[in-house]
């Protein structure tokens, strides 16, 4: 009796009982409180002289059903059902046969009782009943030891090659299991199973593929002859072709990089696959093509076209896979997939919503800037549809389009804040507010609109966590704002009708508007001194110390809410060894370390990561921007760069060291208006020394201009702890001065006696040559975008266009070109312009960027491809604030 229902609590009802009295929601349980106890006595009946096959096929049914649920026999108990089940292989009924072989394989016999059960399996083995040969093997296989095993091996060997395709795949498949423990004896099988790879059976064919491969998976060389020899043969099984797909997509990946234009064999078969008659060999092939890293769209090309003949495929199954392959393709190279926009459209309205999802966030991706508001449009009709899990994709890709499109701004926005007003749950109500604040955030234009829309999504908000989210935001950029007067409405809506959570927070962000706001402080404190009769401590404490505050005159940035700069550890460590000296005197802030120490590793992790993002292929920003954030935090403690004024930009952490040396040193570059300052990170992986007065030495014989005005040394560099030495250089006001320095680590070692743990008194002075250091002018440049370029253009002064023509050289693409050039100026790409069309023969890039003294610098790119020599010519226009920094755009491609 097989079970057909989930809910095994359930309880069985009579067959007497009313159809009426049922509930047609609830499913039920044949196997409803079944005791181990009640079926071991059950048992017994196996060992009746007169066996009832169907009876004994239900008692299995339910030892099978509680060896699936967990339940464990003891010792005795299994020996006595499996001496019980042996018995059972004198009836002559098939189906008890099937059942006998399964609680064989579940009960697991010890050793010593396989012996007993051998000989009726080795019998039925050799039985001339295929049902009953596979189902041996695959018992004798799963119970024998290699010792039983190599007794069997003759038999197991003849039928991998058995006429029968349910034995030769038992065998198989037995043979893939036994891989894992008794890998020398299956590799014996060789020549049989490589004779069972021509087999005219698909699934036996399917099998020994698929075991060929496991018995050289730890063998790359190995693995990648098998490939070639297969994709040379004549594999006809469906299932093996996918298999071989697979394997040729894994070769592919972990061979080398390959040359510029090199496609090979291994190319050549997927894309022959893309013609094969069966739907899920071609769907395979074209994901394996899509997968393949270094892609090029001229490779790309054929498995984009069947896929898109795929999205037009009247089976459910085949456009899904078709639009989520896109969808993954469309993230690395959306203008490949954007002759498969029409097509996609047509499936917004599928009746399958997880396709819709999936063309809607495809179209988002790669739709251009004209098709927003239709794009928009048709979400609008289909949001209602779907559940949110999909909803938060949606909302996902609107973001990254705002992204793109800077200018479509107010559209999405309205859209954002339409879907914010409808039913939804925590995470799908989350998912839309960050993605408003992101785009706060990056598009200054859209401030004021992003937070009215906050504004009246807090009026109605059900979610304490994303209230007082929106709540600090108001109090953080809502005074910055041409009227922050009509933000303290909503705000104190919050004080008088929300939970005591909220009610904190809307007092904090009040606060914030009194101390940045001269005019509106009056009100601000009015508004106040009622919070001071809440019934929650939390805010009337609040509100006594901001009234107080601001009562007392506090204002400007920080008055209220100052930045706590004193790290919790650091504090916690300094008071316990203030309690621990006595307490002779009054704790003194100012002594608390302001640096955290990081953990050994973790400025060689920082410079991978930024590696990582560089061989990503994502722009500089994107790969540096969380880390260069904390180590501007970092330069902010150090109090003799206080009066280097504003911080410009800090740079990507660059490696100055191998991974694997004794002393790790990563430098961070800080850009200030009349300075550069040097950043030395270093960690000593070395347990037997500890290092004083570490510095670097810089030479500034190649980087002429730079002058050493300050070096700050590490006083102590322990093992697996990171500490800083800085090395501060001052430029002419204004000047971008270039070169290479070279850097020099000085200290003195003191060694530790191994078995003391001590350090000597005395040390030795050393030294270690560093890498060298590139200054470049792409370090005095900022990515800052536009919201319209077109815009921005014709407001420059037009005195200031400097434009002239480069030539490229060879380049295999026109993308390529692009990124290179890209990459040399280190501005922000406008409109996603950096995309360049399938086979483009011309294409025009834009791009924005502040210079060193906040002058803003605009960027026209247009690029020509000879199709005969591929050779790139580029057109470059400039308009900046200043003459100066158009010549300064021209000098960088020059000298690059």
């Amino acid at each position: 009796m097989a079970a057909t229902a989930q809910d095994a609590s359930a309880p069985l009802r009579g067959p007497d009982k009313k159809d009426e009295d049922r509930d047609e929601d609830t499913e039920y349980s044949p196997f409803f409180g079944i005791e181990k106890g009640a079926v071991l006595q059950e048992a017994r009946i196996f060992n009746e002289s007169h066996i009832n096959a169907r009876q004994c096929q239900q008692v299995i049914t339910k030892l099978l059903y509680l060896l699936c649920q967990g339940e464990t026999f003891s010792k005795k108990e299994a020996s006595e059902v499996f001496f019980s089940v042996t018995k059972l292989f004198q009836n002559r009924d098939a189906n008890l046969r099937r059942m006998v072989y399964l609680v064989i394989k579940d009960v697991c016999p010890s050793a010593d009782e396989v012996i007993i059960i051998t000989s009726s399996l080795m019998k039925d083995m050799n039985s001339k009943t295929d049902l009953y040969r596979s189902n041996a093997i695959r018992v004798l296989c799963s119970i024998t030891d290699t010792q039983l095993l190599a007794q069997i091996e003759r038999y197991l060997k003849q039928a991998v090659v058995d006429k029968s395709a349910v034995v030769a795949s038992a065998v198989l498949v037995s043979a893939f299991h036994l891989v894992s423990h008794s890998t020398e004896i299956v590799k014996r099988w060789t020549n049989e199973i490589q004779e069972a790879v021509q087999s005219k059976h698909s699934m036996v064919q399917f099998h020994a593929v698929a075991l060929l491969h496991a018995l050289r998976a730890n063998d790359r060389l190995a693995v990648s002859k098998l490939v070639s020899s297969l994709v040379k043969g004549s594999v006809r099984s469906t299932l093996a072709q996918v298999l071989l797909v697979r394997y040729v997509a894994q070769v592919i990946q972990e061979s080398g990089p390959r040359q510029p234009g090199e496609t090979g064999s291994f190319y050549d078969f997927l894309e022959s696959c893309l013609r094969h008659k069966n739907d899920m060999v071609t769907v395979e092939a074209a994901r394996a093509i899509c997968n393949m890293k270094d892609v090029t769209t001229r490779e790309l090309t054929p498995a984009v076209t069947v896929l898109q003949l795929m999205l037009s495929s009247s089976k459910p199954v085949i456009r899904f896979a078709a639009v989520r392959t896109l969808n993954k393709v469309a993230m690395s190279h959306p203008m490949a997939v954007t002759n498969c926009n029409i097509d996609m459209e047509s499936l917004i309205s599928d009746q399958n919503r997880s396709i819709a999802t999936l063309a809607i966030t495809t179209l988002l991706k790669t739709g251009n800037e004209s098709s927003v508001d239709r794009l928009l449009k048709q979400i609008g009709t289909f949001m209602t549809d779907i559940a949110d899990e999909f909803k938060i994709v949606v909302v996902e890709a609107i973001r990254s389009l705002c992204l793109k499109f800077p200018q479509k701004y107010r559209a999405l926005m309205n859209f954002l804040s339409g879907v914010l007003r409808e039913d939804g749950g925590f995470e799908y109500k989350k998912a839309i507010v960050d993605s408003i604040l992101i785009l706060i955030r990056e598009i200054p234009d859209a401030k004021e609109s992003g937070l009215a829309h906050l504004c009246e999504f807090i009026e109605d908000c059900e979610f304490t966590y994303l209230s007082t989210q929106v709540l600090h935001l108001l109090g953080m950029e809502g005074p910055r704002t041409k009227e922050p007067a009509k933000y303290i409405r909503y705000i104190y809506n919050r004080v008088i009708l929300e939970n005591a959570t909220v009610r904190a927070a809307a007092v904090s962000s009040l606060a914030q508007f009194g101390a940045l706001v001269e005019d509106l402080r009056p009100r601000i404190q009015v508004l106040l001194k009622r919070a001071l009769h809440d019934n929650d401590d939390e805010v009337r404490d609040r509100a006594t110390l901001y009234l107080s505050q601001l009562e007392g005159g506090a204002s400007g940035e920080g008055a209220v809410q100052p930045q706590w700069d004193v790290p919790s550890k650091n504090l916690e460590a300094s008071l316990r060894a203030y309690l621990q000296n006595g307490a002779q005197q009054a704790f003194d802030l100012g002594s608390v370390a302001r640096e955290v120490p990081e953990s050994p590793g973790h400025a060689k992790k920082q410079a991978k990561e930024a590696k990582k993002g560089r061989d990503a292929g994502l722009p500089a920003a994107a790969a540096r921007a969380p880390k260069a954030s904390e180590y501007a935090d970092q330069l902010k403690k150090v109090p003799q760069f206080a009066e280097y004024g504003q911080l410009f930009k800090s740079s990507e952490p660059v490696q100055l060291t191998e991974e694997e040396t004794e002393y790790n040193i990563v430098v961070i570059k800080h850009v200030f208006p009349n300075h550069t300052v040097l950043q030395f990170q270093c960690t000593n992986t070395v347990q037997e020394q500890v290092l004083e007065d570490v510095s670097v030495s810089v030479d500034l014989s190649d980087a002429e201009g730079f002058e050493e005005e300050a070096v700050l040394p590490l006083a102590r560099m322990v093992y697996g702890e990171v500490g800083h030495s800085y090395v501060a250089l001052a430029r002419p006001e204004g000047a971008t001065l270039v070169g290479k320095l070279t850097n020099v680590l000085k200290f003195t070692v003191k060694e530790i006696d191994p078995t003391t743990g001590e350090e000597e008194e005395e040390g030795y002075s050393d030294e270690y040559t560093l890498e060298d250091l590139e200054v470049g002018a792409s370090d005095y440049v900022k990515q800052v975008g536009v919201p319209d370029f077109r815009s921005a253009w014709e407001e420059m002064d037009e005195s200031t266009e400097l434009a002239d023509s480069y030539g490229l050289g060879h380049r295999d693409s026109m993308q390529e070109a692009v990124e290179a050039v890209i990459a040399i100026l280190g501005m922000q790409i406008c409109e996603g312009t950096d995309a360049v069309a399938p086979n483009a023969r011309s294409h025009s890039a834009l791009l924005s960027g502040i210079f060193i003294g906040d002058a803003t610098s605009l960027v026209r790119l247009k690029f020509g491809i000879e199709a005969s020599t591929r050779e790139v010519a580029m057109h470059v226009t400039v308009r900046s604030d200043t003459l100066d920094v158009s010549e300064l755009v021209h000098q960088i491609i020059q000298d690059a």
